[in-house]
């Protein structure tokens, strides 16, 4: 007689979470962060003009995070401090992320995020590169994400745990980061599962649903960031355009040489509006 499996504990999650924030505790001497990153392609940079590198950690030293297998992203977890007026505040910068094509483990995808409001975070910035919609929207440019659509077929939400999605892109944020940069435009990302690109056919169907930006990420973790009680700032930078959308055929090489182009610009861009949260 086969013994019955049984289901996965929907409270493992949480409880890595919390083993690897104060793993983070320890290796930083940080108690405590306020703001989280998450440095998609292009990004990086951003984390040197913050302000003081406290701590530079392996995320592989970290319980429930992995070496990146993904050219472009980075294999570390940062803290940094802010000196601003008033009390210095402590930036959790997350170079190391899970995309859900690598593996389909939701639960590996939202663990940056679970782990950061278990070590005090508050707000998140989610950042990607990705593919544009509209063909006004030429590589290099930072777009705001203010809504998403999920089209990966999963959700980090397990068990009858119902959470409200109406405001997942904080409108305050958007506004915070539009007093730094008025000419910032909007629109609403789309998350496909990969790792292939999309078809032609199937970014007219992203574009007749009401999304302007295509990829393979972010969507997963501002569900789950939700679900902690974080509030998410979302930000996009268009590495290419989308299939279809331009004759040229789509490759990593072209997204990774558009996010290191325009990398200092959005760099010092992200610094100064995470400077204001």
């Amino acid at each position: 007689m086969v013994s019955p499996v049984a289901p996965p504990d929907p409270h493992a999650p949480f409880a890595l979470a919390q083993e690897a924030a104060e793993r983070l505790a320890e290796l930083t001497g940080v108690e405590r962060h306020d703001i989280a990153l998450v440095l998609g392609s292009g990004w990086s940079g951003a984390a040197d003009l913050l302000g003081e590198t406290v701590a530079d950690i392996p995320a592989d030293e970290v319980p429930g995070f992995r070496a990146p297998t993904v050219a472009g992203h980075g294999a570390s977890i940062r803290s940094v401090r802010i000196d601003d007026d008033g009390e210095p505040r402590h930036v959790l910068v997350l170079g190391s992320r899970t995309h859900y094509y690598e593996s389909r483990d939701v639960r590996a995808v939202a663990h940056g995020v679970r782990t950061a409001a278990a070590a005090g975070v508050g707000q998140l910035v989610l950042t990607n590169g990705c593919g544009g919609l509209d063909p006004a929207l030429l590589p290099g440019t930072p777009v705001l994400i203010a809504d998403h659509i999920n089209l990966t077929g999963a959700s980090p939400i397990e068990g009858a745990t119902f959470v409200d999605l109406t405001d997942l892109y904080s409108s305050r944020l958007r506004d915070l980061a539009r007093e730094v940069d008025p000419t910032l435009t909007e629109g609403v990302y789309v998350q496909f599962p990969g790792p292939h690109y999309e078809t032609p056919a199937e970014v007219r169907m992203a574009a007749l649903l009401g999304g302007t930006l295509v990829g393979m990420s972010t969507a997963l973790e501002a569900i789950a960031a939700r679900h902690v009680g974080l509030e998410i700032l979302g930000l996009s930078l268009v590495t290419n355009q989308a299939a279809g959308i331009s004759a040229d055929p789509l490759s990593h090489e072209e997204v990774i040489e558009a996010g290191r182009a325009a990398g200092p610009r959005i760099s010092r861009l992200l610094a100064q509006i995470v400077r204001r949260i």
